[in-house]
């Protein structure tokens, strides 16, 4: 298959519209990460996603909608949790999780469950090309499962490239890491995944239990995607250690042989060209990391030492996406 490339412009987004509609697979931007995108509502369009992700066919997808209306209309019910979050959070980084109309929603996007996942997102392209479409779109992070979450068009090819039919090039996202998931199904609602919208943004409009560390085996239905144990992560071993141990598990990977990459935070102390430094904040920290980890996959790093961040709330997100990579395949 040869996948286009496309500008976000308004033909390109009426190319992809057309793609869609027919039942094709197209990646395009979002606020968080890269999507790849199908009809929601077309069973053999979804399990194109999960065949070109080579995803576990228990592992949802995310349905993006235009407005809170469409969202509404994919639901059997809407809580009043929903309503208020979806008021105060859309469109933007927050994903709901509700009761599914299963003449709206296909099976495999909600793998089989009674529940879907939906979100409004903020990004003007990935909002162009839903009201282009007219349709509700799936669309979980557009890379190979479990390995690293696009942030550019590049990292899509890289990933995906001849297994999708387009790629919508919307330039580096702005987020960097996927959105906060939260189920509205149960009161009080739950927390499933953290993102950039932190959980005590969310605990101030609803009600709010957290499931830390949340993983589901990959034989199980997850409840969420995002929650199995490995995930975002590159095909180098990553080592999470404390900060001041970085440069000595770098330079103690090189002896062994292995060409060695860090990431730190806020300063570097490992030397060479494979060391990474980002930014000290937690979200300038999101919105570099995956670009980061991608530079240095292709750099060739067989081992990527990354300093561990702190234990405050506010890096929740972060430091869940670095578990996750970090855990063993």
């Amino acid at each position: 298959m040869r996948t286009e490339r496309l500008a976000a412009d308004a033909a390109s987004i009426a190319r992809a519209a057309e793609i869609l509609r027919r039942g094709g697979l197209v990646a395009f931007p979002t606020e968080t990460v890269y999507g790849l995108g199908a009809r929601a509502d077309d069973a053999a369009a979804a399990r194109g996603i999960f065949e070109a992700k080579g995803r576990p066919p228990g592992n949802p997808l995310i349905v993006h909608v235009p407005d809170v209306a469409s969202a509404r209309a994919l639901a059997e019910r809407w809580p009043d949790d929903a309503e208020r979050l979806a008021q105060a959070m859309w469109p933007g980084p927050v994903t709901l999780i509700v009761a599914r109309r299963p003449d709206r929603v296909a099976d495999e996007v909600a793998a089989g469950g009674t529940t879907v996942a939906i979100r409004v997102p903020v990004h003007p392209v990935a909002r162009a090309l839903l009201d282009a479409v007219g349709l509700p779109i799936a669309a979980p992070s557009a890379n190979r499962s479990t390995q690293i979450s696009p942030t550019t068009a590049d990292h899509v090819e890289k990933s995906l490239g001849g297994r999708i039919d387009a790629i919508v090039d919307g330039g580096p996202t702005a987020v960097g890491i996927e959105s906060t998931i939260v189920d509205v199904t149960t009161s009080p609602a739950r927390l499933l995944r953290p993102g950039h919208v932190a959980a005590e943004a969310i605990a101030a409009l609803v009600p709010l239990q957290t499931t830390a560390g949340l993983i589901t085996a990959t034989t199980e239905r997850a409840p969420a995607p995002g929650t199995h144990a490995r995930h975002y992560a590159p095909r180098a071993q990553v080592a999470l250690v404390p900060a001041e141990a970085v440069r000595d598990e770098v330079e103690r990977a090189a002896r062994g042989g292995a060409r060695a990459g860090a990431i730190e935070r806020g300063r570097g102390t490992a030397d060479g060209r494979h060391a990474e430094v980002l930014p000290a904040d937690p979200a300038g920290y999101a919105a570099a990391l995956y670009a980061a980890l991608h530079r240095l996959e292709d750099a060739g790093c067989d081992v990527i030492v990354i300093a561990a961040v702190p234990e405050d709330p506010a890096w929740d997100a972060v430091r869940d996406r670095l578990t996750r990579a970090s855990a063993a395949a």
